[in-house]
């Protein structure tokens, strides 16, 4: 099992959201985080002058089995793309066990429903 974070721009959430779901990554975890980069930028909206080094992002957060980790990392990259400086990171990290609370189910088990199979 491995657990995927993904730092992405608010603005792709919607189209990131779309594409894990059409890989059947049904439920995920996300919050709203901010950072602090190398790039700096200032922009002009309206006359006023915004400093854009500090960068409104969102955290999502998902564990999967071994067998859906290249379809989810390809659906990630693909939606949060844009091609300019600030798209985002992916991070995979392995899980040693997972325990689903209800059934006590453990490993893959714990992360699909048998009866779908999903």
């Amino acid at each position: 099992m491995k657990k995927i974070e993904a730092v992405i721009r608010k603005t792709k959430f919607e189209e990131v959201k779309n594409a894990l779901h059409e890989v059947d990554i049904e439920f995920f975890t996300y919050w709203e985080v901010r950072g602090h980069g190398k790039a700096h930028q200032e922009r002009i909206y309206r006359g006023v002058m915004y400093d854009t080094s500090i960068i409104e992002r969102y955290m999502i957060s998902f564990v999967v089995r071994d067998i859906n980790l290249d379809k989810s990392v390809k659906a990630l990259l693909k939606s949060a793309y844009t091609g300019e400086v600030g798209d985002g990171r992916i991070f995979i990290s392995t899980i040693d066990q997972s325990l689903q609370i209800r059934t006590g189910f453990e490993g893959d088990e714990s992360l699909y429903d048998k009866e779908t199979g999903k």
